[in-house]
């Protein structure tokens, strides 16, 4: 008897398991809820495929994560480096955790990501004081920095030592190249590095109509969180590290933080397939193009205000409160604001005029039976 029939024969009797892998949702429900929420860009899907079977070593050193580095340099500039990440969080801890010492402190606008939607955990994981900014737009300024920024060589205050950038902010607005520059330059005059949390960064790039590193590299970011799950990857997201000089031990802090992968090719092969003919570019066009639409198709209706218009691939309004949880019911979305009835609409790489027409249309249904 052979090996294999053996282990066949002696295996342990067992009831047949019910079938579990059965298609759970309608692919046809749409909504507006988050890019998150869109399915896998399909030559994303591919790139899965391509770089599966066989073996390759664990932990990065892989084939597909070496062509990220080159493609990563392509892009950013030949001292940039990649360290793939599983999500936008960890990739936030991992690049502010880079750049603090223990009585170091944050500086961000109130409205970022790292200081109302991280469950505090660049305060529990990295131990990092937020110095959060009241901001106008979501958009730091030079002179927003300063109203934190001080008390340097006390010991009674923490040390502001590293300014966050949200690019686009999560009020849906866009830094100019010349706002960013501006910005970077004050906060390393100030002696802050900078992080650049760029977890929609692409659209920000096509909403300016420049590369990537011109935002980045270009005007001094020292890390950068960049994004793909939110522009068509399964679940990929990557630190940059632009300026080695500015962070201390990246491979070591990012297995302190819990983001190295063991099967690190596969996030990997979804980040190359982002570069592949710009399919980055392509995707945050789309989407952008689909909010400048849907901004469009809604701006005209009787008890719809728009409150920003949209830069990126966001469009806020403020409806009528009763009408949110029904309209919400028909395409899911978040509220904003509760005081003030403000929503945010996302459109991502697959949303279709199609969605928005029926959504502009059960918008109007709804507020007509206010």
């Amino acid at each position: 008897m052979s090996d294999l029939t053996q282990i066949r024969s002696t295996g342990v009797p067992h009831a047949a398991s019910p079938t579990w892998m059965v298609r759970r949702h309608d692919p046809d429900f749409r909504g507006f809820l988050s890019d998150n929420a869109a399915g896998v860009h399909p030559q994303v899907l591919e790139a899965l495929i391509v770089a599966n079977g066989g073996h390759q070593t664990a932990y990065g050193a892989d084939a597909y994560t070496t062509a990220l580095q080159e493609a990563v340099r392509f892009h950013f500039g030949e001292r940039a480096q990649a360290y793939p990440v599983f999500n936008g969080t960890g990739a936030n801890v991992v690049c502010l955790d880079l750049l603090v010492q223990r009585w170091d402190a944050v500086v961000c606008a109130r409205s970022a990501h790292i200081n109302i939607d991280e469950c505090g955990a660049p305060e529990k994981l990295a131990g990092i004081k937020l110095l959060p900014v009241d901001t106008p737009d979501g958009k730091l300024t030079p002179e927003l920095v300063d109203t934190v920024a001080w008390g340097y060589g006390d010991e009674h205050h923490a040390q502001a030592s590293v300014l966050s950038v949200t690019q686009s902010t999560e009020l849906g607005s866009v830094y100019t190249v010349d706002e960013l520059a501006a910005l970077v330059s004050h906060a390393h005059d100030k002696g802050l590095r900078v992080h650049l949390d760029g977890a929609r960064l692409a659209n920000a790039a096509v909403a300016l109509g420049v590369p990537l590193r011109a935002i980045t590299t270009d005007v001094g970011v020292d890390v950068v969180s960049f994004g793909g799950t939110k522009n068509g990857c399964l679940g990929a997201e990557m630190v940059l590290v632009l300026n080695p000089e500015a962070v201390s031990r990246p491979l070591f802090v990012r297995k302190l933080d819990g983001q190295l992968a063991s099967k690190m090719r596969f996030t990997s092969a979804q980040l190359l397939a982002l570069f592949d003919d710009d399919l980055w570019r392509t995707n945050a066009a789309h989407a952008n193009l689909m909010a400048a639409a849907l901004a469009d198709a809604v701006r005209t209706i009787d008890g719809v205000q728009l409150t920003r218009e949209p830069q990126a691939n966001a469009v806020f309004a403020i409806i009528p409160p009763d009408v949110t949880p029904r309209l919400q019911a028909r395409y899911p979305f978040h509220i904003w604001d509760e005081a003030t009835g403000e929503v945010r609409w996302m459109c991502s790489f697959d949303t279709t005029l199609e969605d928005i027409h029926a959504f502009a249309a059960a918008l109007r249904e709804e507020l007509a039976r206010t």
